[in-house]
């Protein structure tokens, strides 16, 4: 590929894990792949805890570069991550895709958020080893 893939992280509310890898993506591996986030369902606001704990950790402000997003919001994707929802996601055209199998903090202790944070981030890692490599 000669230029850098679209990968999108999906979820219910497009409100806490995918908003998470959307803004570790960019962080992480913004030279290797182009990050998006979208729900099913869209949410009305991001998970405030994330918020909260990706500027604290990450130095990230979900609010000011993010916003909850529908399926129907994407440009043309190239791979599509799920998150571990539980739900049937729509066939949405791409020429990869994972579940990530990640529990919902929401709602619970900053522990199991962190927790979270800590496995989206090895797996974006994993991901961009991965592009770059040529194995996906």
């Amino acid at each position: 590929m000669n230029r850098r893939p679209k990968v999108v992280f999906l979820c219910v509310h497009n409100s806490c894990r995918s908003q998470m890898a959307e803004a570790l993506g960019k962080k992480l591996a913004e030279d290797v792949f182009e990050s998006f986030s979208a729900g099913t369902q869209p949410g009305a606001r991001i998970n405030p805890d994330a918020v909260r704990l990706m500027k604290q950790v990450w130095g990230i402000d979900m609010e000011q570069t993010q916003y909850n997003k529908s399926l129907s919001q994407l440009p043309e994707i190239d791979i599509v991550v799920t998150m571990g929802c539980n739900v049937q996601c729509p066939t949405f055209p791409c020429s990869h895709r994972e579940d990530w199998g990640l529990e919902d903090p929401s709602g619970k202790a900053d522990s199991e958020f962190l927790a979270v944070m800590a496995q989206i981030e090895k797996k974006v890692l994993d991901l961009k080893d991965r592009i770059e490599a040529g194995t996906l």
